[in-house]
C-alpha cells in the first residue's frame, strides 16, 4: 500500500467516526427531549380526552331531550295564554273590593232588636227548667250578587250609560244587596224583639212581601237608598236605569211605596 492510499483510508475512517459521533449526539438529544416519563403524560391526556368524549355524549343526549320537549313547552304556553284570557275576563267582572255587608247587617240587626231583661234586673232567679232550644228555621237565602261585566256595560246604549263605570255599577249592586238583607232581617225578626219604632215598619214590610208581585223575592224600598255608593242623585238614577235594562232589578208599586226587586239575569 502506498502513502496516498493509506492517507485516503485514514480520512475515510475519520469521516466515518465523525458521522457516528454525530448520530450518537442526535440520539442523546432525542432521548433528553422525550424521556420515559412522557408515557404517563400521554396516559393522562388520553384520560382527559375520554372524559371529554363522555361529557360531549351527555350534552348530545340533553340537547335531544330539550328538542323533544319544545313542542310540549309550546302547548303549555298556549294553555297558559288561554287561562290568562279567562282570568282577565273574570277580573273584569269581579269588583275591585269585597263588600263588608256582614258587619253592617249585624249592626243594623243589633239596633233593631230590643235587649231582653236578665234575671238580675227582675230581682229574682229563674227557677224554670231549661227547655231545649227550638230548631232554627231555615231562612231565606242571602240576596243575589249578580255583578255586571264589561261586555254587558258596553252593550248599554251610550245615552243610558252616560259616564258610569263598571266599578260604580257593581258597588251599587253591593249596596242594593245590603238593603235587601236588612229588609230580610227585619222580616224574620220576632215582634217582641223589635224596638217600638220598628214594629210598624216590620208589619208594613210583611204586607209588601205578601203581595203577588213581591212574594218570594228579595226586595227593598226606594226610601232605603242611602249610599254609600247608590244615592238619590243623577248618578244613582242612571245606575238604576242601567240595572233595569240589564235585568238585574225590576220595580213595582205597593201602596205609596216604590219597591225594587233583585232579579237573576237571564
Amino acid at each position: 500500500m502506498d502513502v496516498a492510499e493509506a492517507g485516503s483510508s485514514l480520512d475515510s475512517l475519520v469521516s466515518s467516526f465523525n458521522a457516528r459521533i454525530a448520530e450518537i449526539q442526535q440520539l442523546v438529544v432525542a432521548r433528553n427531549m422525550y424521556p420515559a416519563s412522557s408515557i404517563s403524560d400521554l396516559s393522562a391526556v388520553d384520560s382527559v380526552l375520554t372524559a371529554l368524549e363522555l361529557q360531549l355524549h351527555k350534552i348530545k343526549i340533553r340537547m335531544r331531550e330539550e328538542t323533544e320537549a319544545i313542542p310540549k313547552a309550546k302547548k303549555l304556553i298556549e294553555a297558559s295564554l288561554r287561562q290568562q284570557k279567562k282570568l282577565q275576563k273574570l277580573s273584569a267582572v269581579v269588583p275591585s273590593y269585597v263588600p263588608h255587608r256582614v258587619t253592617k247587617i249585624t249592626e243594623d240587626a243589633t239596633k233593631c232588636v230590643r235587649p231582653e231583661p236578665s234575671g238580675e234586673d227582675l230581682g229574682f232567679v229563674s227557677m224554670q227548667l231549661e227547655e231545649p232550644a227550638p230548631k232554627e228555621k231555615k231562612g231565606r237565602a242571602s240576596p243575589p250578587l249578580f255583578y255586571v261585566n264589561a261586555d254587558e256595560l258596553n252593550s248599554v246604549p251610550p245615552y243610558m250609560k252616560q259616564r258610569l263605570t263598571l266599578e260604580k255599577v257593581n258597588a251599587a249592586i253591593d249596596d242594593m244587596a245590603t238593603y235587601a238583607e236588612a229588609t230580610a232581617q227585619l222580616l224574620k225578626a220576632p215582634h217582641r224583639k223589635l224596638t217600638e219604632n220598628l214594629v210598624e215598619r216590620a208589619m208594613e214590610l210583611k204586607e209588601i212581601a205578601a203581595t203577588e208581585a213581591v212574594k218570594g223575592k228579595h226586595f227593598f224600598l226606594e226610601s232605603d237608598i242611602k249610599g254609600p255608593s247608590l244615592k238619590h242623585d243623577h248618578t244613582g238614577r242612571a245606575i238604576l236605569t242601567v240595572l233595569r235594562h240589564l235585568g238585574r232589578i225590576s220595580e213595582t208599586r205597593v201602596g205609596h211605596h216604590r219597591v225594587i226587586l233583585l232579579l237573576r239575569p237571564h
